[in-house]
């Protein structure tokens, strides 16, 4: 009796089932493409053209290293203190700031791609003030300003790590 009973018992099933497979699949897949885009998205500056309006705006506490190169988008800042004053040269013209003074260079326009796709264009204008100095560093608030809203993670890709950019 026992033996006919085994017989005609149906075998316990094991692992997964195909549909569950397939969602596994997707969601990798999905994964893996949001992981390529984000490695891969790079953002081309060029210049501006004039009458564009900056409704859209985000502050950074950034900190320029004295005498060395920074370049944000296309553009090279090189910044050297002395006390309560700086000169700031930026794309080789060169202005002197004190304390609390804003700087405002040439708006430029940024079009980001991921995957070698276009995925936004926006024009922006960057401003300085300057704040002083800390150490080797001249610190400064930056405000970058852009025609449409633009992600953090976006913005994050024209500040060079150098200027230990923190949002204010």
């Amino acid at each position: 009796m026992t033996d006919t009973l085994e017989k005609n018992e149906a075998p316990a099933k094991t692992g997964m089932s195909t549909g569950m497979k397939v969602i596994i699949g997707i969601i990798c897949l999905i994964i893996v493409v949001g992981l390529l885009a984000a490695l891969t998205l790079t953002v081309a500056v060029l210049d501006s053209p004039a009458g564009t309006s900056f409704p859209y705006s985000t502050t950074y506490r950034v900190s320029l290293p004295d005498g060395q190169p920074v370049t944000v988008g296309t553009t090279k800042i090189i910044v050297m203190t002395y006390e309560n004053e700086a000169i700031m040269e930026v794309d080789g013209q060169k202005e002197k700031l004190v304390v609390g003074q804003v700087r405002e260079i040439s708006p430029r326009y940024a079009r980001v791609h991921a995957l070698g796709i276009p995925l936004l264009d926006t024009d922006f204008k960057i401003t300085l003030k300057y704040l002083g100095t800390s150490g080797k560093n001249a610190l400064f608030d930056m405000n970058v300003q852009t025609s449409k809203q633009v992600p953090e993670m976006v913005i994050s890709k024209l500040i060079p790590p150098g200027m230990g950019a923190v949002p204010a």
